[in-house]
């Protein structure tokens, strides 16, 4: 039995406090099941914009979309994160990656280290935040018992493994980092990829539970036309390697008519057993239909 959708919306664009209410009150509006806030510099700080976020709505889910465990001291977080439940009334979901963007860590003078350095931190970081947050010795006390759910992002082996261990939630970019880029760009992997880095990460969760977690997908794109091969052409001016039904086959972008895109939401869930998609601000209206659609079908 498949696990029911779930909808996010990350929201990148700093706001004042009314603006701010007012699009989380409009997200909440809309059917979306969780409100996010990313972690990087030049958008709005993740916690106290998701505490502003639950004194404006009731229902959804808050979460941070992801951490980059770089930026943090496991001690000072466990901190942030016990608060932050406590405030918003224990709606947080804590999302966690190695973080990408190495420019970011040079403006903010914290070191980047290798690939496998930044797993190791993270490793440490969900570690010890799984022994302070479980004590009850440790003050504050979120709300969440025995813990604030855990969502991780990331592709590679290492980051699969520590989700299949760790996380209530595994989340798929699908896309990688171009290499040598120091801004985070991002080139996108083809579905027969993810079909290859989920079933990757399914054979992990083997031996660590008995039922996987929560899968969840961000969608880069939603695009609702008529004319599919039109709207892939800004895709192939920007990745030449491929082709236009690689184009419009790519897991993280949603392309068509509304009941293409109906279809294609339940073709992931069908194909890669994604039940979490979260769109980026720009698409939340765009995507309201979308989940409308198919929840009146689920």
């Amino acid at each position: 039995m498949s696990r029911p959708f779930r909808f996010g919306v990350n929201l990148l664009e700093p706001a004042s406090a009314g603006e701010w209410r007012a699009k989380c009150r409009r997200a909440e509006d809309l059917g979306y099941d969780v409100i996010l806030v990313p972690d990087h510099l030049g958008m709005p700080a993740p916690f106290p914009a998701l505490v502003a976020a639950a004194e404006a709505t009731e229902r959804p889910r808050l979460g941070t979309f992801t951490l980059n465990a770089g930026f943090w001291n496991p001690t000072l977080l466990a901190r942030e994160v016990a608060t932050t439940d406590a405030l918003t009334g224990g709606r947080l979901e804590l999302g966690l990656g190695t973080g990408y963007v190495r420019a970011e860590h040079e403006t903010a003078g914290l070191p980047f280290g290798s690939p496998g350095e930044r797993v190791d931190h993270l490793r440490r970081t969900v570690e010890e935040l799984k022994r302070l947050l479980g004590s009850d010795e440790h003050q504050p006390q979120a709300a969440q018992r025995p813990r604030v759910p855990l969502l991780i992002g990331g592709n590679g082996d290492r980051m699969l493994r520590l989700s299949a261990e760790h996380a209530d939630i595994a989340a798929f970019t699908g896309a990688r980092t171009v290499p040598g880029s120091t801004t985070g760009q991002l080139t996108p992997i083809t579905a027969d990829e993810l079909d290859e880095r989920v079933a990757r990460y399914l054979k992990f969760t083997e031996d660590h539970r008995e039922e996987p977690p929560e899968l969840n997908l961000l969608l880069q794109m939603v695009i609702g036309t008529e004319d599919r091969e039109a709207a892939a052409q800004p895709f192939l001016e920007a990745f030449p390697d491929l082709t236009v039904d690689q184009v419009l086959d790519l897991p993280v972008s949603l392309v068509g008519t509304l009941d293409e895109l109906t279809e294609q939401v339940l073709a992931r869930r069908e194909r890669y057993g994604f039940t979490y998609l979260t769109v980026l601000e720009p698409y939340m209206e765009a995507f309201a239909p979308v989940m409308e659609r198919v929840r009146r079908g689920d």
